[in-house]
């Protein structure tokens, strides 16, 4: 429900702002630009449906190896007690255990390709536990919120945009987005706990947490103390020879249990373009609404009316300009990274405004897309809280970055 009213929000707000410019800023051109948008917005919902069906193909072959080798159950068993506190409502030993947790470290290592079709595949073994089709489940909506606040430990594909920007140092930006991000995640299992009345207050997540705040503390510690050339190199590298032992893993597992390893890869991958397929008209759909509500200039107006209100109250008003990108990321993907691009354009990439493009670009993620492309694929029309937790993670993640950048570089 909370879905629909934004989606016809962005269009009441959009043609009352086209209307203002036509009525009283002689912008004849405003309605002609928002039609056009339309249609460029539903190509481009196709592109990326069509996009990712190769894509999903393969993870989802990789996948039905997995679950066919014990991999994934093996995932399941490591995880399943943290998981269980998290997701109360899913069997200990179900294989979505292990789904997820393929899903989140693709999120975590910045492979995103990876990551859909792999969240895609947990979504649809969460519905078949799910006892209203059409509602979504707490465990659904806390699998989507973990995604939607973007945990990243390794923000591969931003300092590549530094380095092709001419940014000095392009891993600058590294331990920052680090920090917002894991406050965004924080923020988002936070705020669906309270909502499903999780109690977080107990050994096994409090155990688990440590762990996990461990991990990140190394891998900071250890991008710290490499020069700062090496930072970007080692975790690409770093990324994609984790990326490939699980793929090997699942395939010489698979091997030792005498599964035929290409059948279960092909009946896996059938599945990969009837889920691409249902997708279409929910992306279309989002993608559609927030197209014509930037065009229409509400996004710039916002802008300047926020920029307006921290100039007047004395706030130090240098974030501003980076503040597209922060909003635009929830909407869309390739907008918040044509804006973090344009903010590194106009003021360099190593100016406070660029570099803190890049913290909003890498501490979250796109969370209408991502409502639209998981609770889509598996027909889920009402999202009950999902919608408020996730923008309440992008909300931290804005507020963490914004303060992370003052320390860094104010």
């Amino acid at each position: 429900m909370a879905l629909n009213y934004i989606w016809i929000g962005f269009f009441v707000v959009a043609f009352v702002v086209a209307l203002v410019r036509m009525l009283f800023f002689g912008d004849t051109g405003i309605f002609s630009a928002m039609v056009s948008s339309t249609f460029d917005m539903a190509k481009t919902g196709f592109e990326i449906s069509l996009g990712l069906t190769g894509v999903m193909t393969l993870w989802l072959g990789l996948m039905r190896i997995g679950e066919k080798g014990g991999m994934i159950q093996i995932f399941s068993r490591v995880m399943g007690p943290f998981f269980h506190k998290l997701f109360p409502e899913i069997p200990a030993d179900h294989p979505v255990n292990g789904s997820i947790m393929m899903n989140l470290a693709a999120n975590m290592l910045g492979i995103d390709n990876a990551a859909t079709p792999l969240g895609l595949k947990a979504m649809s073994q969460l519905q078949e536990l799910n006892p209203k089709k059409d509602t979504a489940s707490n465990s659904m909506i806390m699998f989507l919120v973990l995604n939607t606040s973007g945990l990243t430990l390794i923000p591969v594909s931003i300092m590549v945009y530094r380095a092709q920007m001419g940014a000095a140092d392009p891993s600058d930006v590294f331990i920052p987005i680090l920090i917002a991000t894991f406050f965004s995640t924080v923020a988002g299992i936070l705020a669906v706990s309270i909502y499903q009345r999780i109690n977080l207050f107990n050994k096994v997540f409090l155990a688990y947490s440590a762990v996990f705040t461990l991990i990140i503390s190394g891998l900071i510690w250890y991008f710290v103390s490499l020069p700062r050339e090496q930072v970007g190199i080692q975790s690409s590298l770093m990324a994609n020879i984790i990326l490939f032992l699980i793929i090997i893993s699942f395939i010489l597992l698979a091997v030792r249990r005498k599964v035929n390893v290409y059948e279960a890869f092909i009946e896996g991958a059938k599945d990969g373009f009837s889920t691409a397929v249902k997708i279409i008209p929910y992306l279309i759909a989002i993608l559609v609404g927030v197209g014509v509500f930037r065009t229409s200039g509400a996004l710039d107006y916002l802008m300047h009316g926020l920029g307006s209100f921290f100039s007047l109250i004395g706030f130090n008003t240098e974030f501003v300009d980076a503040l597209p990108t922060a909003f635009m990321k929830p909407l869309s993907g390739s907008g918040a990274r044509g804006m973090m691009i344009d903010t590194m354009n106009t003021f360099g990439a190593d100016s406070f405004a660029g570099r803190l493009a890049c913290c909003f670009q890498g501490s979250t993620d796109t969370t209408f897309y991502i409502l639209a492309v998981y609770f889509g694929s598996v027909g889920i029309s009402k999202t009950r809280h999902a919608v408020v937790c996730g923008l309440l993670a992008d909300l931290v993640s804005i507020v963490a970055a914004i303060s992370v950048a003052y320390i860094f570089w104010g």
